[in-house]
């Protein structure tokens, strides 16, 4: 409760009030006949009389503004916090307060804007007006000791209203120590990401998460940190309040960009000074002379004129937040911050700008830059596509129909718990690729109706574009769920058509497929020794191979018209493949890795639940390594073309043949003796 509360007064329309007018008599007078001869009644009554006063009805920024101090120990402005130094904060602090319906406010910023202390005048409300249990976790046990000496002793030192009700820290007080600060009607635990037993030492009203993507992966082997420390909010219902901070990291891996998406993003937007446009601050309209970045100028969205950096007070004064997508959950909020924002003498333009030029021509400076200046995430070199390009790029054909430079299918099939989904590839010379069709099979592996459709899937054939019909020349089938079921139906079906494949990490492989090796499987419940074939794949490399192709530029109108011919390994997109699918295709990262020791590693992650189409394209992908596509020779390729009645492709420029030497006259290195000619490789699926 406050004490700098007005004098009370009696609740207005009371009973006790009616009684007192009816009997002419105030609370005064009934206090006077109170026996205050002992010891302490003096203090009971004041306390008394405060806890009848209400609570002053202010937010989150209003008690920093009237309350807070910044000490000379850490902050670079000293002295009484002002909210409108930095207005964007100001909004973001009100939904921390009591009275503001989000349970769940995500801040993705740049460094040094000020989210920090954001955080900690929430903590200095709730110990003022709002007490109750609250956790505050940092990356590790270490952090969290220096955030207590370096931010929250001065927060309260430097604070009257903090300073009585928390006492400073004694050896004998238990109650009051490094890591722990109690006050009347609640206690503030802090502790680091990698204390489990910090994690759920407690039930929380209030947690405060601070630079989350900084957090280990596992706090003690005992799981997330941040889902362990929101699980100690559970009992407190609609009253909690979770406030997660950071400076994200890799996509992929940052989890306050996922928290950030899947909120409803409000970015800042603020009034151009020339043309009153609102639009919020992006990188790419911060422009500058060559090599002169003192000259930065932020441009306008609307009227493009440059906007001088001495506007930028006024325009973050008139600024507003607004949400740019819908939250999954309508009591989660986002908000996103770069420096492009930060106040005058913080960080100006042309400071960004300089330490945008300098982290050129490294990726780990540029990576730093990327996550500290813009508040992004970095994307590593083996990204995926934006699926939107992808879509841009899809092409007119009907599902089912194989296009003219398909000459063979394959096919790849992902078993999940309740469907089987299988894609159906096509493929032509350079491993250009066209997607044929999408199938998803409703019911899982112990669904034997699902194994029956998906052998009919097996004798099926689509037809091309000459008017022939193909069938699936190997269909690639994932063992990773419920592999004896699939051991199963592929020896059942038989391994010359279907090849059973098991996934392996990492690209450091002699080739992406080895096999097939014969392993033990259990089938109608007896075990049988060698009873299925087995491929193993490195679906690293296929990944990269398969977002490298995507990444392929299409020639334009005026190339095709003079003869120009799509590169080797293009991929092929139809029209009817929907968003959900492109988003599959590319929902994996490559990204690097750091052990404990600094050593690095490479490894995709997935920046989204569903996967499906990437791991069939991938299962197909090895279903035609498999088949030999891609040791097969020239004369190969040609009798595939005469099947399906394709021109041959010829190189665009055919160097000319050199004059033959004099066969009488060897030269040094050369056989005397004519070679045994080898007989051409016929795929099983060519063979009459």
């Amino acid at each position: 409760m406050s004490a700098n509360s007005s004098t009370p007064s009696p609740t207005s329309g009371s009973r006790l009030h009616d009684e007192e007018v009816e009997h002419g008599r105030t609370s005064n007078d009934l206090t006077a006949d109170l026996d205050l001869g002992f010891d302490g009644a003096e203090d009971l009554l004041r306390v008394w009389r405060q806890g009848l006063r209400p609570d002053p009805n202010l937010t989150v920024s209003e008690w920093a503004d009237q309350h807070r101090w910044l000490s000379s120990r850490g902050a670079a402005e000293p002295g009484r916090y002002r909210t409108a130094r930095a207005p964007y904060l100001r909004e973001i602090m009100d939904a921390l307060s009591p009275g503001h319906p989000a349970q769940r406010i995500t801040f993705m910023k740049a460094a040094q804007v000020g989210a920090t202390e954001a955080g900690n005048n929430w903590i200095g409300f709730v110990i003022h007006h709002a007490p109750g249990p609250m956790l505050a976790v940092l990356p590790s046990l270490e952090l969290a000791k220096r955030t207590s000496r370096g931010r929250l002793d001065p927060l309260i030192a430097d604070s009257p209203a903090l300073r009585e009700r928390v006492n400073p820290a004694r050896s004998r007080d238990a109650g009051n120590s490094m890591l722990s600060k109690e006050f009347p009607g609640g206690i503030l635990v802090l502790t680091g990401a990698n204390s489990a037993t910090g994690l759920r030492s407690m039930p929380a009203r209030y947690v405060f998460l601070d630079e989350v993507d900084a957090y280990p992966a596992s706090a003690d082997e005992e799981g997330d940190p941040v889902t362990l420390a929101e699980a100690r909010t559970t009992t407190f219902s609609h009253r909690r309040k979770v406030f997660m901070v950071s400076t994200p990291t890799i996509r992929g891996l940052s989890r306050i960009e996922r928290e950030f998406e899947a909120s409803d993003q409000r970015r800042y937007f603020v009034p151009c000074p020339h043309c009153g446009v609102m639009q919020w601050l992006q990188f790419d309209r911060l422009r500058w002379a060559k090599s002169r970045p003192e000259t930065a100028a932020y441009h306008c969205d609307g009227c493009e004129r440059p906007i001088a950096e001495h506007h930028k007070t006024e325009m973050l004064a008139r600024g507003e937040w607004r949400a740019t997508a819908v939250s999954k959950d309508p009591k989660a909020i986002g908000f996103h911050l770069s420096a492009l924002y930060s106040p005058l003498g913080w960080k100006s333009w042309s400071d960004v700008a300089r330490e945008w030029l300098a982290a050129q021509g490294s990726d780990e400076t540029l990576r730093a830059a990327r996550n500290t200046l813009l508040g992004e995430t970095w994307v590593e070199s083996g990204d995926a596509p934006e699926w939107r390009r992808l879509a841009d790029r899809r092409e007119s054909w009907k599902p089912g129909a194989v296009p003219m430079a398909g000459l063979f299918l394959t096919a790849g099939a992902d078993i999940q718990r309740d469907r089987i989904e299988v894609d159906i590839w096509a493929w032509g010379r350079g491993m250009e690729s066209w997607l044929v069709d999408h199938i998803v099979i409703p019911g899982g592996p112990d669904d034997a109706g699902a194994w029956d459709k998906l052998t009919e899937l097996l004798g099926k054939s689509w037809q091309h574009a000459n008017g022939a019909f193909m069938t699936v020349a190997r269909l690639g089938i994932d063992t990773g769920y419920e592999a004896a079921a699939v051991y199963a139906w592929s020896r059942k079906v038989g391994f010359e058509q279907v090849a059973p494949l098991k996934g392996l990490e990492g690209f450091n492989r002699a080739a992406p497929v080895s096999g097939p090796t014969y392993v033990d499987a259990t089938i109608g419940g007896k075990r049988l020794r060698r009873g299925a074939r087995l491929w193993s794949v490195a679906t690293a490399t296929f990944k990269a191979e398969t977002y490298r192709f995507l990444r392929i530029e299409r020639p334009s109108d005026e190339d095709r018209a003079t003869g120009a011919l799509d590169a080797p390994g293009t991929i092929h997109l139809p029209g009817w493949a929907d968003t959900e699918w492109l988003k599959q295709l590319v929902a994996e990262q490559l990204v690097t890795i750091r052990n404990k020791r600094g050593y690095a590693r490479q490894e995709w992650q997935k920046m989204r639940e569903r996967n499906e189409a990437l791991d069939c394209r991938v299962y197909a992908r090895a279903a035609a390594w498999i088949l030999g596509a891609d040791r097969w020779d020239e004369a190969t390729w040609r009798r595939l073309e005469a099947q399906a009645g394709v021109e041959t492709r010829l190189p665009v420029a055919v160097a000319a043949a050199p004059t033959p030497a004099d066969p009488a006259q060897p030269k040094a290195g050369t056989l005397t003796t004519p070679r045994r000619k080898r007989r051409a490789y016929t795929p099983n699926f060519m063979r009459d």
